[in-house]
Formats: C-alpha cells, sequence, structure tokens
C-alpha cells in the first residue's frame, strides 16, 4: 500500500522551479521572435560581391569607412531611403540592367558605379573571390541609366511600348594598359591623378555629358541628361581594390565633392545585392507606432499567465445561487463558523480527530483510555523522531485563540500525523 506523500515536500518539481522554467522559455522564444525579425540586418554580409559590406576586392567597404573617416556621414542603406538631401550610391552587378537599378526608389542625386569585374568567391577564405575577370563592355554598360524613347504616335499599344523599352545605349572602352590616370574637368580644370588602374574603364553615350575624363578626354564620370543620374565608369576608382593605393583614394574623394556637394549623407544601396530589410507583420509589431500595443498584450498575457500559476487547484466551476447538498451544509456551516468568529474553536476538535486516525493507523491498543493513549503516541513518537510530541500539540489546540494559530495547528499536526505513519517514505 502506497503511503500518502506531502505535495509541498515529495512534489516532483518545486514552484520556483516551474517558474524558472516558464520564464526562460518565454525569454527563449521571445528572443528567437525578434532575431527572426531582424535577422536580415544581422548579416554580416561579407560576402565577396560588390557593396558596401563587402571587403573583398570587388567590394566598397573601403569606400565607406574612407568617407566616414573624413567627416562624411555614411549610411548603409537597407530600405528605401527618405533623405533626397543625400547621395545615393548604387553598385550594380553584371547581371542588374537599367531597369533594375531605376526600380530603387529615391528622387535625389543617384551614383551609379558599374561593374568591371566578377569572381567566385574563394574556397579557403571566406570573403575573398578566387579567378577574377573582366566583364564584357556590353554586359556592363547595360546598368547604364537610359530614359525610355516613346514610340511615334499612331502605333497600335503593343508596338508602342515595345518603343519605350529602345533606348539609345552607352558604350564602354577600356585601356589595354596598367597606368595611372589623371583626371580633368571637362573645362580642364586638373582633379589629380589616381594610382595604377588596370584596363580603365571609359563610358560615352548620345544622352551622357561628361562631368570627369581622362587625360584622352573620355569620361570617367557622365551623368545621364534624361534621369539625372551620375555613372562611374570604372569602380577600380573607388572599390577597395583601387583604395589600396593613396592616390586613388584621394581621387574618390575628388571624384565625389566634384558631383555632389551636398550636406546630406553618403548611402550605399544594399537593395540590389540582397541586403534590405523585408517587411513583416512580426518587425512591424516591434516598432513604433505598434510598438506600444505589442508592449499592452505582453503585459496582458504576463498578467494572465501569472494568474494561471498562483491559482491553487483546478478552476471552480460557478453553481446554484443556492446550492444543494453536503457541499452546501458545510460551506454554510463554515460560514456561520467565521461570522461568529470561533474558527479557533475547531483545533481542539480536528486535534481529536488526527489522534483517532493516527491511533488507527500505528495500530494503537483499542482498550486504552485518553491518558494511556496519549502516552502511548508519545512515546510511539520518539520512536519515529517525530518533530513534537502529541502531548504538545495537544496543548496548542486547547490555547488556540484565532484563525492563524487554527492554521498553524493544523499544519503541525498534519506533519505530526505523516512522520508517525511514515508517510514521507
Amino acid at each position: 500500500m502506497n503511503a500518502p506523500v506531502d505535495p509541498q515536500v515529495g512534489g516532483r518539481f518545486s514552484p520556483r522551479t516551474v517558474l524558472v522554467l516558464v520564464l526562460v522559455g518565454v525569454f527563449s522564444l521571445a528572443a528567437l521572435s525578434v532575431l527572426s525579425a531582424y535577422a536580415p540586418d544581422l548579416r554580416k554580409g561579407d560576402n565577396g560581391a560588390a557593396h558596401a559590406l563587402s571587403r573583398s576586392a570587388l567590394g566598397f567597404a573601403a569606400a565607406a569607412r574612407l568617407m566616414d573617416a573624413t567627416g562624411q556621414p555614411v549610411v548603409l542603406s537597407r530600405t528605401a531611403l527618405k533623405d533626397e538631401g543625400a547621395l545615393l550610391i548604387l553598385t550594380p552587378a553584371p547581371y542588374h540592367d537599367a531597369a533594375t537599378v531605376a526600380a530603387v526608389p529615391y528622387d535625389g542625386s543617384r551614383l551609379v558605379v558599374l561593374s568591371k569585374w566578377t569572381g567566385g568567391p574563394h574556397r579557403t577564405r571566406p570573403g575573398w573571390i578566387d579567378r577574377a575577370q573582366l566583364v564584357p563592355p556590353p554586359l556592363a554598360a547595360r546598368a547604364v541609366p537610359r530614359k525610355p524613347v516613346a514610340a511615334p504616335a499612331g502605333k497600335p499599344a503593343e508596338q508602342e511600348a515595345k518603343g519605350r523599352r529602345e533606348v539609345p545605349a552607352a558604350q564602354l572602352k577600356r585601356r589595354s594598359t596598367t597606368a595611372r590616370v589623371r583626371l580633368f574637368r571637362p573645362d580642364g580644370t586638373a582633379l589629380g591623378a589616381t594610382g595604377p588602374v588596370r584596363s580603365l574603364q571609359t563610358v560615352s553615350g548620345p544622352e551622357l555629358i561628361p562631368v570627369i575624363v581622362d587625360e584622352t578626354g573620355a569620361a570617367v564620370v557622365a551623368m545621364d541628361e534624361g534621369t539625372g543620374a551620375y555613372v562611374l565608369a570604372d569602380p577600380d576608382l573607388l572599390n577597395n581594390h583601387g583604395l589600396k593605393s593613396l592616390e586613388t583614394a584621394a581621387s574618390a574623394r575628388a571624384i565625389l565633392r566634384t558631383i555632389w556637394a551636398g550636406d546630406g549623407p553618403v548611402a550605399f544601396d544594399l537593395t540590389l545585392h540582397g541586403f534590405g530589410k523585408p517587411r513583416s507583420v512580426l518587425r512591424q509589431m516591434l516598432e513604433p507606432p505598434l510598438l506600444g500595443a505589442t508592449f499592452a498584450l505582453l503585459l496582458a498575457a504576463g498578467l494572465v499567465a501569472w494568474q494561471a500559476f498562483v491559482r491553487f487547484g483546478p478552476q471552480r466551476r460557478q453553481g446554484r445561487a443556492l446550492a444543494l447538498g453536503k457541499r452546501a451544509l458545510a460551506d454554510n456551516t463554515a460560514g456561520l463558523v467565521r461570522l461568529a468568529r470561533r474558527e479557533h474553536r475547531m483545533a481542539e476538535p480536528y486535534a481529536r480527530l488526527v489522534r483517532a486516525a493516527t491511533a488507527r493507523a500505528v495500530a494503537a491498543p483499542r482498550d486504552l483510555d485518553d491518558a494511556q493513549l496519549d502516552a502511548f503516541l508519545d512515546r510511539f513518537g520518539r520512536q519515529a523522531g517525530a518533530h513534537q510530541s502529541w502531548s504538545v500539540l495537544a496543548a496548542e489546540a486547547r490555547s488556540a485563540r484565532n484563525p492563524a494559530d487554527l492554521l498553524r495547528i493544523a499544519r503541525s499536526l498534519h506533519r505530526w500525523k505523516l512522520e508517525m505513519t511514515r508517510g514521507r517514505q
């Protein structure tokens, strides 16, 4: 026969342990949700591609650090840029075309840095590239901004739409040598010289206005007349590979000061390379103006959880207004005792009930009177290692004066009964 177990002593988990487990679970779930919502912001992005997070030869991380070190505010743009006083620098890959570049929403000044090199990731060094190769000039020229040319009037809708996609193409030319490049404005004002540049790339086109030229007069930086966007023909004048030279770094600063003299920041676009911030319901809930509503919901959920945690026993169903049966009789009797403030008077009768139950459990002789039974229980208690003797507990029960004394004595009697009947084992 299994002995009864004290729920406060023999339970599998203490309330404190359960509370700690619940708090750890809630914190882990909240942390996972936040990290999932902001995972794109936490991506390192050093994958060797041509963007401002990349530290490879093709990347532009050095240009961002150069601007920041010289006191120029720098923004790594993962969303639609709203500051129209900034210069947005777009660094398209060889597979990007003019339509993809134009789809990046921004109404301010733009600088499109054309591609020149391509290469795969290094097998043993993360973030590096392996076997860089020159991009075919027609492929790199596809990213030059172009203004659509309308089709002649009177054509069907299909031909008219096709005519709007036909735009004058830009052309890229490359040198066959590696040499320093002297930069000038179209009026002949010198801007300085770069370090050694391999296969300098220049751009020309019917709608491109030269802004910065080399010593031969070929445009290194041009402005598209239709869109107003600037085009940097050779990325080696701004990427990490080129900025390893101090002369090229100084030329890069001169180029940016020439095409843009605003007070706003220089923003490097990251959305073309897949580092944008996706819009999600979870992310919106963690940012203003919905952040306050999220906190209110979490607080309400915490209060509900706390009420469920501190409640003792199963939830009682609401019964009849006028209850029937033994339970109603017991509740009414307890209510009358409480109204009369006689709860402490129940201590002595309860002690006698506990004594009788314990005597039966320990097989005490039935022919003993009260004094002999008390003495027997005291002797048995000393042998069982009870914390108190029955005589002391009976005296405390007779001296109870308030409900607090009743509760204390009831607990002591319950513990004494468990010790006498070895209920702890």
